[in-house]
């Protein structure tokens, strides 16, 4: 290449990541070239200053007491500082427990990864496209090619109520591709495996999630549903442009960090597990999750480097998403300065 020619690219390299920036919200860069600072909490304090109403950390590091951390409000009206024993929407982070639950009903033949929607509900045939060829391995993996009914146009604006709402904004639509052809993610998959685990149970699924994984592993602060606690208990939630509390919006399962943070070895460790039922949930799902409802956001992932769970929970939202990559950010964060000072990796 003559020097012409380089001195071109340059120029266009220039102009390009010029323009680019005006593309990229100032607050995530300002997020990612911030100074890294000593301690978690200086972290979750930079978080707020940032734009989080709040923020909640839970850490489970081996060889170490389980670390709580928290800054910002727990609710704007009251001014209450943020608990980290607090209740929280945990969005699809639930779906690791389902998954869980549904690798528990293959183990024990009440359910068959390779039977179909239309086997277990016969009435969707004709009414889910490939009903009769999705597996609920398919489901689980999220290569249905069902529509997602989350992404149908004004959705959080005005969202259904239960499950046969949310159901009948995809019934009698394309399919979005061949099932098994691709991967796509979809909260219809869950919705609809939760519909076959209560047919198949004859009760309610999250009964069965309660026996066989909450009791099993002594957590009293995981819940179906915000209807079944004490609100003054579940942190605030708030999306940028609406000017109310969500808190009390019915958006699934609410759960402590710490109970989350539990569940999360729990699973990675196998100990949440009867003999053979790991080996099927390996086969159909993962081990680490983010969850997303309007006011709430979640990561929650075990880090075997370290040996460590690490949960964060956020209370702002907001609709471009831009709160979402910045938890991204302050998750990185955090886990730089966790692993400054792990005996891991000294």
């Amino acid at each position: 290449m003559n020097k012409p020619t380089k001195r071109i690219v340059r120029i266009a390299l220039l102009v390009g990541t010029i323009a680019s920036m005006f593309f990229v919200p100032w607050i995530l860069v300002k997020a990612w070239i911030l100074p890294l600072p000593d301690t978690v909490q200086e972290q979750l304090d930079e978080a707020v200053d940032l734009g989080f109403d709040g923020i909640i950390v839970y850490v489970d590091e081996a060889g170490k007491q389980p670390a709580f951390f928290a800054a910002g409000l727990n609710n704007r009206e009251n001014k209450t500082p943020a608990n980290p024993h607090a209740l929280f929407k945990i969005g699809s982070i639930s779906k690791l427990y389902n998954a869980v639950a549904v690798a528990k009903l293959v183990h024990s033949g009440r359910l068959s990864l390779d039977k179909t929607l239309a086997d277990y509900l016969p009435e969707l045939q004709g009414r889910v496209e490939n009903a009769e060829k999705i597996t609920l391995r398919m489901m689980i993996k999220h290569r249905s090619g069902i529509p997602n009914y989350t992404a149908t146009p004004g959705y959080w604006a005005t969202p259904p109520k239960s499950n046969q709402e949310n159901l009948e904004l995809i019934l009698d639509l394309p399919a979005d591709f061949e099932p098994g052809k691709k991967y796509e993610y979809c909260n219809t998959n869950y919705l609809l495996l939760s519909e076959i685990m209560d047919t198949v149970l004859g009760y309610p699924h999250y009964q069965f999630i309660q026996e066989e994984i909450l009791n099993r592993l002594h957590l009293k602060n995981t819940f179906a549903s915000v209807n079944e606690v004490n609100t003054d208990s579940v942190m605030s939630g708030y999306h940028v442009g609406y000017p109310l509390d969500l808190k009390t919006d019915d958006r699934g399962m609410v759960a402590s960090a710490e109970d989350v943070g539990i569940f999360l070895r729990a699973l990675n460790d196998g100990t949440v597990f009867d003999e053979g039922e790991q080996d099927i949930y390996s086969s159909i799902y993962e081990y680490e999750h983010k969850g997303w409802v309007p006011g709430y956001q979640s990561i929650a992932k075990y880090h075997k480097d370290i040996d460590a769970v690490v949960i964060q929970f956020t209370n702002t939202t907001d609709p471009k998403l831009y709160n979402w990559n910045l938890a991204d950010i302050e998750y990185g964060r955090l886990l730089k300065i966790i692993r400054k000072t792990s005996p891991k990796v000294l």
